[in-house]
């Protein structure tokens, strides 16, 4: 085609513009390579359809494409959407809707129900039922229960019920289902869920950094927690927050040399930040966190990446959720996640601070070595 030729290198388009490229080779190059784009819809004469970028049907003829801008003005020339891509969203949000349906029997019901009987009252089979559950929900429908069951005991016991009636009320059928498996479901023993942490110790040790000042806390277990702030009274109370009867000790000579270890971090960072963590959150959390250690150092993912990371893809928003609740910063980077137009976007700590942290890893990444 004139004023195109095969690309030299692709980019993260897999297309080259060239000079004398019209506005429609542009958008048939990216239907030909079945690319994704929200920026307009084709449709194809001979079938009366039209359809999203990245459709999974074969590729019209040339001749036979037509470029629309958005939804209106292809069905005003009397195309029909494609059922394939789905292109006006219909089927997705009636998926939606069978998996928040779902949801809100698993929230109601006392016991988990069926996979079964779940897919029944989504109106899905069980095997579609499921893929469906996991690419919006983010989880299985059993992991999403036993969350539910966690959020529940975990609000018994604050509101200090006992532990076998939390259990019970919770839904689990003994307390060897929330025992066998420390941590899994509250991030602590019942026990010390239904104290604040009470009976566990919090070491801390503050610090001046070149970002302002810094708060770790740590269990025996690792650090449970890293701040950085203007004052010690908001970092202390963000920790203890988290742990409202646990004993918090100042331990500045114990965790001396992981202070160290962050405060050079922060000054020149070289490489990713390396230190033993006691993350304490539920299934999903903590799988978007280690996702988050995961992201090369002096690289950024969108939040979308960080969801398909986690090995949710359609979670995007419980995805960020995760992410801003991170209460260990630097050694979860989450500042490592930007809008999907690489703009920054919302940071616990300060987008000044997120900019300086990201421009010193790049920087510390093209060095030559």
């Amino acid at each position: 085609m004139t004023g195109w030729r095969p690309p030299d290198r692709a980019d993260h388009t897999g297309i080259m513009q060239v000079e004398n490229s019209t506005l429609e080779d542009v958008r048939w190059e990216i239907v030909r390579a079945r690319l994704p784009s929200e920026d307009f819809f084709y449709a194809v004469s001979t079938q009366g359809v039209f359809c999203r970028p990245g459709c999974p049907s074969r590729a019209p003829l040339r001749r036979n494409a037509r470029f629309y801008a958005d939804v209106a003005s292809a069905e005003a020339d009397g195309f029909r959407a494609c059922k394939r891509c789905d292109p006006k969203g219909e089927r997705a949000a009636m998926q939606r809707e069978g998996v928040a349906t779902a949801m809100r029997m698993i929230e109601a019901a006392e016991t988990i129900p069926s996979l079964g009987a779940l897919a029944e009252r989504a109106g899905y089979a069980r095997h579609h039922f499921l893929r469906l559950f996991k690419e919006i929900a983010g989880v299985t429908p059993r992991s999403y229960a036993e969350n539910i069951r966690g959020r529940r005991l975990a609000t018994a016991l604050a509101a200090g019920s006992r532990v076998v009636d939390a259990v019970a009320g919770a839904g689990f059928g003994s307390e060897s289902r929330v025992y066998e498996a420390r941590g899994r479901h509250l991030g602590m023993s019942p026990g010390a869920a239904r104290r604040g942490g009470q009976g566990e110790v919090i070491r801390i040790a503050q610090a001046e950094s070149a970002l302002g000042l810094v708060l770790i806390g740590a269990t025996s277990l690792g650090v449970c927690f890293i701040g950085i702030g203007d004052d010690l009274a908001t970092l202390e109370g963000d920790l203890r927050h988290r742990f409202p009867a646990a004993c918090v000790q100042d331990a500045t000579a114990a965790l001396a040399d992981t202070m160290r270890t962050l405060i050079d971090f922060i000054k020149e960072p070289r490489a990713a930040l390396d230190l033993p963590l006691d993350l304490r959150g539920t299934v999903f959390q903590r799988r978007v966190w280690e996702a988050l250690r995961a992201i090369p150092f002096g690289e950024t993912r969108s939040y979308a990446e960080l969801a398909a990371g986690a090995g949710a893809p359609a979670a995007v928003r419980a995805a960020a959720r995760a992410c801003a609740q991170n209460p260990i910063s630097l050694a979860v980077p989450c500042h490592r996640v930007v809008g999907k137009n690489g703009a920054l976007t919302g940071y616990r700590w300060g987008l000044t601070r997120k900019r300086r942290i990201l421009e010193q890893e790049r920087a510390a990444r093209e060095e030559p070595r």
